[in-house]
């Protein structure tokens, strides 16, 4: 993953503690970060992930069985890269709502291609965020949702082949928001949610430029009712991520990122991206500000 994000630091309040789960009103979801990074654990344990990779196809492998008793879509493409032809996959798993209306909660899952000969892992940079759509599934599955349809999406070759351009970055949401634009499954999307880099131990996501301004309002309000606004949009950022290709055709689009990993950014894109750094309290804050969030959204 590679991406322009100019930051400047913007003071948006006093830090606040979060509230303990036994003070927080019944409505709210309550999201298990803890089971969130064990399932990181697993997923990071294929091994390096970059395409075409036999540890790619073990995460597929991987995606395939926590997913084998739902509506799971494979959708794959081959496409030109600058490393030649490469076939992709995307997964897309569906739980079904009473509402007229899809949200769309996103994460990239495989590693970085220029990376491959390091045994770089991506334990934060696509494991962690893989790991908590995952736990969102238990939290979905076995019900009809009272609000809009909630599609996980799995992208593929997010990250670039070789370095990063409009052509050679993400792959995967850049056919699938094609394929969706002409069959007219776009105009169902209520909203699309990235998530990315989420399980930092020292969690701070920035509020992205890019996306879409009162999407991020509601995240910031689902955030701020467990207490959880101080880890949300203290600096400010312009990311390119797999949710330009949706915003560039009218989706509403949050990309909710950490794109400040280790001291000046020292984890991202090395080999110390690993399991130690990452933290169940980080993924119960991503996995509870979404939850709320998708509420607030069926409320709209």
């Amino acid at each position: 993953m590679s991406r322009l994000a100019l930051l400047a630091a913007l003071l948006m309040g006093a830090a606040a503690p979060g509230i303990h789960a036994q003070d927080l009103p019944p409505t709210l979801p309550q999201f298990d970060g803890a089971r969130a990074l064990e399932y990181t654990r697993q997923f990071v344990a294929t091994g390096p992930r970059w395409i075409g990779s036999p540890g790619h196809a073990k995460a597929e492998a991987f995606l395939k069985e926590q997913f084998r008793r739902d509506r799971l879509e494979e959708d794959s493409f081959t496409t030109d890269t600058p490393a030649g032809p490469m076939l992709m996959h995307n997964f897309i798993v569906r739980f079904p709502g009473k509402k007229d209306g899809v949200i769309v909660l996103a994460s990239h899952y495989e590693t970085n291609y220029p990376l491959r000969n390091i045994h770089y892992i991506g334990a934060n940079d696509g494991g962690s965020t893989t790991g908590l759509l995952i736990e969102m599934a238990n939290y979905l599955r076995g019900k009809t949702l009272d609000g809009y349809s909630v599609w996980l999406v799995f992208t593929d070759g997010e990250e670039a082949v070789k370095n990063w351009t409009d052509s050679d970055s993400v792959y995967g949401s850049r056919h699938l928001a094609a394929k969706w634009q002409a069959d007219g499954t776009l105009k169902r999307i209520k909203a699309f949610i990235l998530a990315d880099m989420l399980g930092d131990r020292d969690l701070d996501i920035q509020r992205d430029l890019n996306s879409t301004p009162w999407l991020e309002d509601l995240v910031l309000q689902a955030a701020t009712q467990y207490g959880w606004q101080s880890y949300f949009f203290q600096t400010k950022t312009y990311d390119e991520d797999d949710h330009l290709p949706f915003v560039h055709r009218g989706v509403p689009c949050a990309d909710l990122i950490d794109l400040d990993y280790g001291y000046q950014n020292a984890y991202w894109h090395t080999a110390d991206d690993t399991m130690d750094k990452l933290s169940a309290k980080s993924l119960t804050i991503a996995g509870d500000t979404i939850l709320e969030t998708i509420r607030l959204l069926d409320q709209r």
